[in-house]
């Protein structure tokens, strides 16, 4: 009999800014085993981030340090041309501003998963990958490692030795070469819950997804990302949850040096 399948439901939460409100953190918290944490450069700020803290501490859920590029009015979406240096450098000062939160509240951190464009950037680039998981050795290296499914960032975690886990996205489109469908593009995103909840199970089950060129692209999913920041995401979080369960997974964050 096959081992039952375990898999981690992650959420970018802690995006809000000072009076400004993103996503719907506190709802979806109930649904998800592990919360990426904004760090300040592309959302968040000190009180969001303490709020955040507090509330993932009470549902149980995993800390995660969610670092972007210093860009506040893109959101971290844009490309910014750094360098490694630069991308070590953002990924210890946002790690240690969040770390130190989460101590404060007695907490323990789990995990670092950049955000938005340095993901996607650290995805294929492999200098900016190496530069963001050795800050991750040098600062706290019982943390796990978040990163695309087999991208360069995955590598370069299991090359230094990190826990790693390589993730899938419930609502983005996927291409040939297993990079997510950028989001300029009019087919990035999946809107309809029944079409997501089909592609995570797939990906769980079979370690398949179906790329937007046609073809069938093997990927891991030890971890599935949902994003809190769309209209229905509420209900999305909830679908997912509930249809993975409903398929025997069992839903329960990736264990770490930090948590083992």
């Amino acid at each position: 009999m096959p081992a039952p399948l375990t898999v981690d439901l992650n959420c970018d939460m802690g995006e809000s800014f000072g009076a400004w409100h993103m996503g719907h953190d506190a709802a979806i918290l109930p649904f998800v085993t592990s919360a990426n944490i904004a760090c300040g450069f592309h959302a968040g700020d000190p009180a969001v981030m303490k709020r955040t803290v507090r509330a993932a501490l009470r549902h149980g859920v995993a800390i995660g340090a969610h670092p972007g590029l210093p860009d506040l009015v893109g959101f971290g979406r844009r490309n910014l041309d750094i360098s490694a240096e630069e991308a070590f450098d953002m990924t210890v000062y946002q790690l240690g501003a969040l770390a130190a939160v989460v101590k404060a509240e007695g907490g323990q951190l789990h995990h670092l998963k950049p955000h938005g464009a340095l993901y996607n950037m650290a995805a294929t680039n492999a200098a900016l990958a190496e530069a963001i998981a050795e800050a991750v050795y040098k600062v706290q290296p019982e943390l796990m490692l978040y990163g695309l499914a087999g991208s360069e960032l995955t590598r370069a975690g299991e090359k230094l030795g990190l826990a790693t886990a390589h993730e899938v996205f419930a609502d983005r489109t996927y291409q040939a070469d297993g990079t997510l469908t950028p989001r300029r593009q009019p087919d990035a995103l999946i809107a309809n819950a029944e079409a997501a909840i089909a592609q995570v199970l797939r990906m769980v089950q079979e370690g398949k997804v179906r790329a937007q060129q046609g073809h069938e692209v093997a990927i891991r999913a030890d971890t599935i990302c949902i994003h809190g920041d769309g209209a229905h995401a509420l209900e999305f979080a909830r679908r997912v949850a509930a249809a993975l369960r409903q398929a025997g997974v069992t839903l329960q964050a990736g264990h770490s040096a930090a948590t083992a």
